[in-house]
């Protein structure tokens, strides 16, 4: 026997229509979105921007989160640290500092090898209170000098001692501050202090 059709309403539960449907079109239960899928709108913007105005991202897109400067901007780009002139806040002191250095090796050819701390004391003189960058180079400079013009000194008591038997010793003492100050000189142009070898810390 074939059942008797049901009067509206005594149906599967199931089957009810839902009574807040607007008439004429079928209701369908809400989905839950899947897993990482985005909800209803996208994702809230990062850094918890509040949403602009009309649904869509600004112009240039959102800032990245946690509060990154952009590219360019806080710290220098590379090649931006240290003074102009390479180490040296000014050319006076790029100048000085040149002089304290070339300046041994130019009085030990000229004046003799007794002679090659003239020129870095008068740096130290003359700018060494006003500039410390002017104080360290004229200081290493002078310091080496000294210990050669030593060295040189008691070369030519020893050559003269032994009838000239030691002549050499007066020429490599000569030598070694002209070829280490000039070293110092083109470290000098990079704006480097040169650890001179050899040489005793009269001046500290």
């Amino acid at each position: 026997m074939t059942e008797p059709p049901r009067p509206p309403g005594a149906g599967d539960p199931g089957d009810r229509p839902d009574p807040t449907a607007p008439s004429g079109s079928s209701y369908e239960p809400p989905t839950a979105p899947l897993s990482g899928a985005p909800a209803a709108g996208g994702y809230p913007p990062p850094g918890g921007y509040p949403p602009p105005t009309g649904g869509q991202p600004p112009s240039g897109g959102y800032p990245p989160p946690g509060g990154y400067s952009a590219p360019g901007v806080g710290y220098p780009t590379a090649g931006g640290y240290g003074a102009p002139g390479g180490g040296y806040a000014t050319n006076d002191d790029k100048t000085w500092s040149l002089i304290a250095h070339f300046g041994g090796p130019v009085g030990v050819i000229v004046g003799g090898s007794l002679l090659g701390w003239v020129a870095p004391l008068i740096a130290l003189s003359a700018k060494g209170q006003q500039s410390p960058t002017v104080q360290a180079h004229a200081t290493a400079s002078l310091n080496f000098q000294i210990t050669w013009a030593i060295a040189s000194a008691i070369g030519f008591v020893l050559a003269i001692i032994t009838c000239g038997i030691l002549f050499f010793i007066p020429l490599l003492t000569a030598l070694v501050p002209i070829i280490f100050g000039i070293i110092g000189g083109v470290k000098a142009t990079e704006g480097v202090v040169y650890r001179y070898p050899m040489s005793y810390a009269f001046k500290k």
